[in-house]
């Protein structure tokens, strides 16, 4: 090992990384990729025989909408439209209270805490606590706004209410996680920055806009890269809160074509939301460079 070159022994200390990567990660989605190839077999078998590409034509022109809870684009756009109004409202709500977390005041380790708190409970309880926030018998929450036009007779039976609900307890939930991503780049941000943009005359606004945000954006996008991740695989506040028939999520389509042992169906949406998945991946990583980019060229 003495006689290897720097960069030959870097390569070296990534090697196990790589292959517990292989191992936990790619060879599994090899294999997913290998059953969405084959056909159901329907008779107890895992998969059947080898089809080529047909499953994948069959789930894009909407042959197998029927074993779905719904037709497989609409519950493309309908996970999309989650996972943009949910990522955005955790955002929001991180973002503010970072830079709540970010200032000096007695108790602040407290608050700290309090916030943090969501975060640790479990999605069954999470789940459960909504649930009975706006079941209609038990609900206390359910008559005050349904007066209030803001909700149906039946929210947890009713598509568009059911979506609101979950997107409200996600956010809920991990709001949180956003909070601690991005005050650890507020921490980072050098503070004489601050001195001198109030000598210059930057208003509050100013000094966020030109200092604060380009500095933690690249935080704030590692924040969004893993909620985006986490909430295109959203399930299970769906089935504790509501049901998969009411808010079809593509991670719904994958375990209900399992259920039906539509194994190489249920392969293929697998392989098929994998490929979104990795569609916004690259999105986020070209803005995280982008970012990097800006960073470097003004400092």
């Amino acid at each position: 090992m003495e006689t290897l070159s720097e960069e030959m022994y870097a390569y070296l200390l990534v090697v196990p990384a790589f292959i517990m990567l292989g191992v936990v990660a790619l060879w599994p989605l090899f294999e997913t990729f290998s059953m969405s190839l084959h056909a159901d077999a329907l008779t107890g078998v895992s998969v059947g025989e080898f089809v080529g590409v047909k499953n994948y034509v069959a789930v894009l022109s909407g042959e197998r909408d029927a074993i779905l809870p719904a037709g497989f684009w609409f519950s493309v756009g309908l996970t999309i439209v989650f996972v943009v109004a949910s990522v955005t409202l955790e955002t929001l709500c991180g973002l503010a209270q970072a830079l709540l977390l970010d200032q000096e005041f007695r108790g602040r380790a407290w608050v700290r805490m309090a916030i943090i708190l969501p975060w640790a409970v479990p999605v069954v309880i999470q789940g459960m606590m909504f649930y009975l926030l706006f079941e209609p018998t038990v609900g206390f929450l359910v008559a005050p706004l349904q007066k209030m036009g803001l909700l149906s007779p039946t929210p947890l039976a009713n598509m568009r209410d059911s979506l609101i609900l979950i997107t409200i307890a996600d956010a809920w939930k991990t709001s949180a996680f956003m909070a601690l991503i991005i005050l650890a780049g507020l921490q980072s941000v050098d503070r004489s920055l601050y001195d001198v943009s109030r000598v210059a005359g930057a208003t509050t606004w100013q000094r966020f806009k030109l200092v604060t945000f380009p500095l933690v954006l690249p935080a704030l996008l590692v924040g969004m890269l893993f909620r985006t991740l986490g909430a295109l695989k959203v399930y299970g506040v769906i089935v504790v809160l509501s049901n998969c028939r009411t808010v079809p999520s593509m991670t719904c389509m994958v375990i209900q074509a399992f259920r039906s042992n539509r194994y190489g169906t249920s392969a293929t949406l697998a392989f098929l939301t994998a490929l979104v998945i990795s569609v916004f991946i690259m999105v986020y990583l070209v803005k995280f460079v982008n970012s990097l980019r800006g960073i470097g060229g003004s400092l």
